[in-house]
């Protein structure tokens, strides 16, 4: 039999105000366990919350980038559920009425272009954090967490594979940072996937029954988290057992899926509009103030890549991938005037470089000026591209920018045409068969005879110069 997978995503995109969603108290990250909990955030009775309009603001401008319907009116409701890191019972969420409904976000699989359906965006306070590891055999509670402003972006089930879901979310990852809403850091929690993943038998309409992988906090362990569930699945059914409903961890160091509790539906969270909280009203004027501000988004900027530097969708999809790769590459264009040029460093040696070395674009060792400094001298010819490679890697080591390192290490492009004339010569007497050869029809020798001068000349000539000389020596 035939499967298809069906998934979709629940992302909690942590916004990154000051303060909490319904107090004061401060969200700043790595605070010492239980000092940034405030008597709202810890529930103490009598106290009242009071909603940020920060993260409201927020919200509408993920609305707005998403083409959704910002409703005028929401309603906070609490969903009640107990655990040791919840306070206060309950959690104030949004249910029935959310701010942000029916979005859409455009993402790219390879040469396959489709649009994903975002069901809704709420706003709704985190919880604190349970800690394992620091007590022997305890649990200890850090509510420094608790009411840090959280929206929580679901998706419609319209995913098919993991690499779709890597890219939904990629996606998303992407645009809350351009738009300033999120820092996005994963390993911190600012971003974290829950992926909704089931099977069916190709053709059918129905959906099979879904299982919750909760907290994915990469997109390597989310693409590896699926294919796994997704596997486990399709074996249960074909040996004749039953899916049931639940929520399941996933462990990166086995590479497996567990079942951490049967899942619950809606109606077992007994919501109900919270009375402490008013309905949140949200103007029309207040909505086209927040558009009047927003960013140029990674789509239009794509698109104006593609048309005002003449970039390929690769090249600009790369480049507007991320915020930080948008303003690097930016700055880099006014100072080398070769958007090819630089898209090429950008994808090619600076991107390679930073992934051997598990690094972010921010914790790059050569800034964009430094960069571009060095495309400079190869445009001028002061050096090829082959040793450009060379005074990048010092540059990375912290030798120094691209002018001292070529002054320092005597790389400077040979461009005194007599002096390169009398070393092809040199190179000719000393491979007459190469000669020979190339004289006969063999178009392989001329390569070889390149190769010998730009190995005499420690890779200092200029190739195109090298060509053209040869050429005319040879007839």
């Amino acid at each position: 039999m035939q499967w298809e997978t069906v998934i979709g995503l629940e992302v909690h995109v942590q916004l990154n105000t000051q303060s909490k969603i319904f107090s004061a108290t401060s969200t700043a990250f790595g605070a010492e366990p239980n000092t940034q909990a405030s008597a709202v955030d810890i529930a103490l009775p009598g106290v009242l919350p009071v909603l940020n309009r920060g993260a409201v603001e927020r919200a509408i401008k993920l609305g707005l980038a998403l083409d959704a319907t910002i409703n005028p009116t929401s309603i906070f409701a609490r969903k009640n559920y107990f655990y040791p890191d919840l306070p206060k019972g309950y959690q104030i969420s949004q249910f029935e009425l959310p701010v942000v409904e029916k979005g859409t976000l455009a993402i790219q699989v390879g040469d396959e272009e489709k649009t994903i359906r975002v069901t809704r965006a709420h706003l709704e306070e985190d919880a604190g954090k349970s800690l394992h590891e620091d007590f022997h055999g305890m649990t200890g509670i850090d509510l420094n967490r608790a009411g840090t402003p959280l929206l929580e972006v679901v998706s419609e089930p319209d995913m098919r594979s993991s690499a779709e879901a890597v890219a939904y979310a990629k996606a998303l990852h992407s645009l809350v940072t351009y738009l300033g809403i999120c820092d996005g850091n994963m390993q911190e929690g600012s971003f974290r996937v829950d992926a909704n993943v089931s099977v069916r038998p190709v053709g059918q309409k129905e959906f099979g029954t879904r299982r919750e992988i909760k907290n994915l906090n990469s997109f390597r362990f989310l693409q590896q988290a699926i294919d796994y569930e997704v596997r486990w699945q399709i074996e249960q059914i074909e040996d004749g057992n039953k899916i049931q409903q639940a929520t399941v961890l996933f462990n990166p160091d086995t590479g497996e899926t567990r079942m951490m509790r049967t899942k619950e539906d809606a109606h077992d969270y007994r919501y109900f509009p919270d009375p402490d909280l008013l309905p949140l009203s949200i103007s029309a004027d207040w909505i086209e103030r927040v558009k009047a501000g927003l960013p140029e988004l990674p789509a239009v900027k794509k698109a104006r890549y593609m048309e005002q530097y003449g970039l390929s969708a690769y090249d600009a999809g790369l480049l507007s991938s991320s915020r930080a790769m948008a303003d690097y590459f930016e700055a880099m264009l006014p100072v080398v005037n070769d958007a090819k040029l630089c898209a090429n460093w950008l994808t090619g040696e600076l991107s390679a470089t930073l992934n051997r070395e598990g690094l972010e674009l921010a914790d790059s060792r050569v800034a964009a000026a430094s960069l571009a400094a060095l495309l400079v001298r190869i445009k001028d010819g002061t050096i090829s591209g082959k040793i450009a490679k060379e005074v990048f890697a010092a540059m990375w080591a912290g030798e120094g920018e691209a002018d001292a390192i070529i002054e320092a290490k005597g790389l400077k492009q040979m461009s005194d045409s007599g002096e390169l004339e009398k070393i092809i010569d040199e190179v000719l007497a000393a491979n007459a068969k190469s000669v020979e050869e190339f004289r006969s029809g063999k178009e392989k020798a001329f390569n070889a005879l390149v190769g010998q001068v730009m190995k005499a000349t420690r890779g200092k000539a200029n190739p195109a110069q090298v060509n053209d000389l040869l050429k005319a020596k040879l007839g």
